[in-house]
């Protein structure tokens, strides 16, 4: 016995059928389209490979490389000279992408000159999520070892830090998120990195420069700036 399906019914179905798949793989695209581009920010005496690691585990967790953007800058002059630099080029990541607002990723300085600019040049509206990922946000002893201006910068009680912590340490609706370690030698006293209003997370037993390569630091700051 043959069984039929009534013409308009088996369109229906098909119609269906077809909205589910195009749904089904429209939903990756529309996630990346909704994402942020992140801004990965270096440290004092660094450069921007020294993000090789971490810029491909977010690609292997499905960022594409339009999304993800190395910054270089002279890691010796001011940080309020950098921070005006950064400024410029948030801009030009924004011009780029179309996106509204990034998120910004830092490691040791890289965290000082970013949060100067979110919080004194008009960065709080254009920086979804920050992260610092072992920075002198209170200022190190290992500043009193070099002498450029921005290593003045870093030192306890500094001019630059005395303004930069001053009231709010985390304004605006940016999702702050510090990580440190006990086992950090460079950031001297260990604690601080931690900002109050921020999320602060304590790591494992991982040196200065391991922040960069730690698969679970690598996982939790994915997570941190997928989260808004």
């Amino acid at each position: 016995m043959t069984l039929r399906v009534p013409t308009r019914r088996l369109l229906l179905l098909l119609s269906i059928a077809t909205l589910s798949l195009a749904s089904l793989f429209a939903a990756p695209a529309a996630a990346a389209a909704d994402r942020n581009p992140v801004v990965f920010v270096h440290g004092w005496s660094s450069s921007s490979a020294t993000w090789n690691e971490m810029v491909a585990d977010f690609k292997a967790a499905g960022y594409a490389a339009s999304e993800l953007y190395a910054w270089d800058y002279n890691s010796s002059q001011s940080n309020k000279t950098t921070a005006n630099e950064f400024a410029n080029y948030v801009d030009q990541v924004r011009a780029a992408t179309g996106a509204a607002q990034v998120d910004v990723v830092t490691h040791s300085m890289g965290g000082l000159n970013t949060r100067w600019y979110v919080k004194f040049l008009g960065g709080s509206s254009y920086v979804d999520d920050w992260v610092s990922l072992a920075g002198p946000n209170h200022g190190t002893n290992t500043a009193y070892g070099c002498w450029t201006t921005s290593c003045y910068d870093m030192r306890p009680g500094s001019n630059f830090l005395s303004t930069l912590n001053s009231g709010d340490e985390t304004p605006g609706a940016v999702d702050y998120g510090t990580w440190w370690s006990s086992c950090d030698s460079v950031i001297n006293p260990d604690d601080s990195t931690v900002l109050k209003g921020a999320t602060n997370t304590h790591t494992a037993c991982i040196g200065h420069s391991e922040f960069l390569s730690d698969d679970t630091v690598s996982r939790q700051v994915r997570d941190h700036v997928a989260a808004t």
